[in-house]
């Protein structure tokens, strides 16, 4: 990869089967040349409408998805099936020399309920499957924001197993969605940079 290159990510969360959210998503995507777009969960939900991944695949853009708390984890695997997505839940994937490891679900209501202590296990699967050898950058994707974090400002806790993941693995980025009113915020955890995304998406250089 070239150094001098940015590898260009498109990140969003919570669209919640809105497919005019996803076609603006996938529009901005190739506007802005991103090399992957990252769903960080709760993609189906409170609409469920169709075509909430078709306008990425229809672009042929890479997609990399996990479940949030309103999307079943069956759901998500079978979304990934269909439409020829990864769904990184407990898994790993490298781009180039970047690493993307994640887990999905959340505390709280939902199909993708998940535990503090299932989310670490979650991520300990996905991180230890990540071959480190030549990776310059590892990015770390999650539905629910960690424990300590300015997304708690909403007042719901953060996941206590997220905020262990970035002491003891170190990614270099946090991707996350799940509080709606907290898309936008950004900050640095450790030496972790943490990004707060939303529906209506973020533009990550790497």
């Amino acid at each position: 990869m070239d150094s001098k290159k940015k590898f260009r990510i498109l990140a969003a969360s919570d669209i919640h089967g809105e497919s005019r959210v996803a076609e603006r998503l996938a529009k901005k995507a190739e506007r802005e040349h991103a090399d992957l777009v990252v769903l960080c969960g709760d993609i189906t939900g409170f609409r469920e409408t169709k075509n909430f991944i078709k306008p990425f695949t229809n672009k042929k853009q890479k997609v990399l998805i996990l479940p949030g708390n309103w999307d079943s984890f069956a759901t998500a695997d079978f979304l990934a099936e269909l439409y020829g997505v990864r769904n990184i839940h407990g898994y790993s994937v490298r781009y180039q020399n970047i690493g993307f490891f994640g887990a999905g679900g959340a505390e709280g209501p939902g199909e993708g309920r998940a535990s503090e202590k299932e989310i670490l296990a979650t991520l300990k699967k996905a991180y230890s499957g990540l071959k480190i050898k030549g990776i310059e950058k590892k990015i770390m994707i999650t539905h629910e924001h960690p424990s300590g974090s300015k997304s708690e400002f909403s007042g719901v806790p953060g996941n206590k197993s997220i905020t262990w993941a970035i002491k003891n693995f170190k990614p270099d980025i946090l991707i996350h969605g799940h509080i709606h009113e907290g898309a936008g915020i950004e900050e640095t955890i450790g030496k972790t940079k943490v990004f707060n995304v939303g529906k209506e998406g973020r533009i990550i250089d790497i």
